[in-house]
Order: C-alpha cells, then sequence, then structure tokens
C-alpha cells in the first residue's frame, strides 16, 4: 500500500554552516567591536551572547540572514525571551523545531480525515504517515496539507509505492 511521512526536520549541516558565517561576520563587523557577541550551538538549541538588548537583535538579524541565503526555512528557530546574565550581558536561547509535535500532529491527522480523501492517517513518533491505496489520493493528501499548514515548515518523505 503507498504511504508517505510528513516530518519537520532541518539541515542540521547547513544550519551549523549559517551559525559559523554568521558568527564569522559578527567578529568583523565594526558595530560589535569590543563587545562580546556570538553564537554558540548545542544539538538543537543555539545561544546568542551579547551587550544589550538592542545586539541580541542585531544578532538575530545577522543569523536569519545566513539562514535565509542557505535556503534553510527559519520557521525552525523559535526564540526564546531575552534573559540578563549579569552585569550589562545578556543572552536569548533558540531551540530548533525537530518532530512534528502532538498538538500539531494531531491537528494534520484531523485535517486529512476532516477532508474525506480515501486515505489513512496516523501519528508514528515524532512524524505523521499517511497510506492509502492509490498515489493520486497521496497527492491530493499533500497538496491538502501544503495548503492549510502554512505555519510548520513541514517535509513529505519516504514516498513509497
Amino acid at each position: 500500500m503507498p504511504s508517505f511521512d510528513i516530518v519537520c526536520e532541518a539541515d542540521m549541516v547547513e544550519l551549523r554552516n549559517a551559525v559559523d558565517q554568521a558568527n564569522k561576520e559578527i567578529t568583523n563587523r565594526f558595530d560589535f567591536k569590543g563587545s562580546d557577541a556570538r553564537i554558540e550551538q548545542n544539538e538543537l538549541e543555539l545561544t546568542q551572547y551579547a551587550d544589550d538588548d538592542f545586539k541580541v537583535g542585531q544578532v538575530r538579524d545577522v543569523l536569519l540572514n545566513k539562514c535565509a541565503k542557505r535556503n534553510l526555512d527559519v520557521r525552525f528557530l523559535d526564540f526564546g525571551d531575552v534573559q540578563r546574565i549579569g552585569g550589562d550581558k545578556v543572552k536569548q536561547v533558540v531551540t530548533v523545531r525537530k518532530g512534528v509535535a502532538g498538538d500539531e500532529a494531531k491537528k494534520i491527522v484531523r485535517l486529512i480525515k476532516d477532508s474525506k480523501l480515501k486515505v489513512q492517517a496516523s501519528i508514528q513518533g515524532d512524524s505523521v504517515r499517511v497510506s492509502g491505496p492509490k498515489r493520486d489520493n497521496l497527492q491530493e493528501a499533500i497538496s491538502l496539507v501544503k495548503k492549510e499548514v502554512t505555519h510548520l515548515p513541514l517535509e513529505f518523505k519516504n514516498f513509497r509505492d
């Protein structure tokens, strides 16, 4: 039976490259001279450090610009609150989305079931598996999900016949 998976995964290699390029630009920019502005990456978490709120915004803009240039969807990034870390330094934690969250997966399954297409959708861990008897029905389900779910950077993988 034909099937495919709906997943939400960032390209971690491209993200690492974007962070490295952003750090290189930050060290070379004149408005960051003498400041402790940088971005650190731990697996699925980025931490932006700067001297004040304005410079954290500038660091975020540099990061978003580098992600866009590397064709990395910025909807993967969830920016947290700016926190004071002593003295006049601030930091901002940015989490990278991985997988379709439980409530979002339930919404996608409900959307597919309410559409009356002849396909079945089920939650498989952090992805949604859609299967059906015909490829055409699966392609209709893909177009439906692409049209309705715009706030998540979804990918459609493992299309099997």
